[in-house]
């Protein structure tokens, strides 16, 4: 495991802060910002705040320059990630698209869907979304209904999707539809790319208790796709789903670790603001959560090391999302442990604003379901890292 950073990758660490000393707003940098910021016109902030770092070369820090990108190394990947953790940086309105359609056209498109799409995706000229999830069919994805019919040089779609991220943003939609009627499970799906604004598409926002509505539902009537709109090849679907869903890889945990770790002082703070800094079950558990972070840590600069050599991690990617996603967990029931429940939903505290680590409380109930369950991962990791039987 390497620990260190070439000489070049310091140096790109180096432009990048500057350059977010002088771009990133300073009230952004405030961790209650966020909150005070209406849904819409957060999402036009963040996406503007994209074009920019895109116009500027702080765009796909490692995809080819071919495709709009920075051509840098996984090491340059990970230093950004970092730096905008350390910043305070807004996350991306079009993460689906980056991480998984982008890849994936970038192998298996054709040279037209690689034109068309990959560059306007980085710059958020265009949003993205994903349309695998239904009302019968979310862990079980091969139970998926929307159909697909072929109409001439068109497919006709019909069907619903849920638990849709960024539905009422998005502008196009990459959805698994069943093309071929009567089939069966991972047979007969295509994953066909929708225009999200014509007739027979439409979006409704799901509000959470947090009072977001990131999510959405999709309802498809009659909604036609011309034939060529399809990634991967008629009823290839399933196929193509499971190399999208592969790219959800590689070092991302050193912008979790980065992210939680600031998290993490900050609950320290209010343990001590709140005078409950010395209580010796509190501190073991602080310890305890200090340690887990400590180890995704070194997990995640593992998983670098072997991102750079070249290695294919394949399902050792579970151990990863398995990690991150427990510890982040672990480590907001402590802070609802700190401040008791009703605290902990919303209610103010003398001296402390809390509004940022409260959300975050509620998001991370979440990040043990989406992107594969822990149990689902811990079945692949157990299945196909270590070789145990079924």
């Amino acid at each position: 495991m390497d620990l260190t950073f070439s000489a070049a990758e310091e140096a790109f660490r180096a432009d990048l802060r500057g350059w977010l000393a002088d771009n990133l707003p300073s009230a952004w940098r405030e961790p209650g910002f966020w909150a005070t910021v209406p849904d819409a016109e957060a999402f036009e902030l963040r996406r503007e705040w994209e074009r920019r770092k895109f116009d500027a070369g702080f765009a796909g820090i490692d995809w080819p320059t071919e495709f709009g990108g920075r051509g840098g190394t996984p090491g340059m990947k990970a230093i950004y990630d970092e730096e905008m953790a350390h910043a305070r940086a807004p996350s991306t309105v079009n993460s689906l698209g980056l991480a998984f359609l982008a890849p994936t056209i970038m192998a298996i498109g054709s040279e037209e869907q690689k034109r068309e799409i990959i560059r306007p995706l980085l710059r958020c000229d265009v949003i993205w979304c994903q349309g695998f999830s239904e009302p019968d069919a979310g862990s079980d994805l091969a139970a998926l209904r929307a159909s697909g019919v072929a109409d001439g040089e068109d497919i006709v779609v019909n069907g619903q999707k849920v638990w849709t991220t960024n539905a009422i943003h998005a502008d196009r939609i990459f959805a698994l539809v069943r093309t071929e009627p009567g089939s069966q499970r991972h047979r007969g799906i295509s994953m066909l790319l929708i225009d999200m604004h014509q007739d027979g598409v439409e979006a409704r926002p799901l509000r959470q208790m947090s009072g977001a509505t990131e999510f959405g539902e999709v309802f498809f009537t009659n909604a036609r796709v011309p034939a060529t709109e399809c990634l991967g090849g008629l009823g290839n679907g399933w196929a193509t789903a499971m190399l999208l869903l592969s790219f959800e890889r590689g070092a991302s945990g050193i912008l979790q670790y980065t992210s939680f770790r600031r998290a993490y002082d900050e609950i320290v703070r209010a343990a001590r603001v709140l005078g409950r800094d010395q209580e010796p079950v509190l501190r073991q558990e602080l310890a305890q959560r200090l340690v887990e972070l400590e180890c995704l840590r070194y997990h995640a600069m593992h998983v670098l090391t072997r991102v750079e050599q070249g290695a294919d991690l394949g399902s050792e990617s579970s151990m990863t999302k398995l990690q991150w996603s427990e510890t982040y967990q672990d480590l907001f029931e402590t802070f609802d442990n700190l401040l008791g429940s009703d605290i902990a939903i919303g209610s103010p505290v003398a001296g402390l604003d809390l509004t940022a680590l409260q959300a975050e409380g509620f998001w991370s109930r979440s990040v043990t379901i989406w992107g594969g369950s822990s149990q689902v991962q811990r079945n692949i990791v157990a299945e196909r890292v270590l070789g145990l039987p079924r």
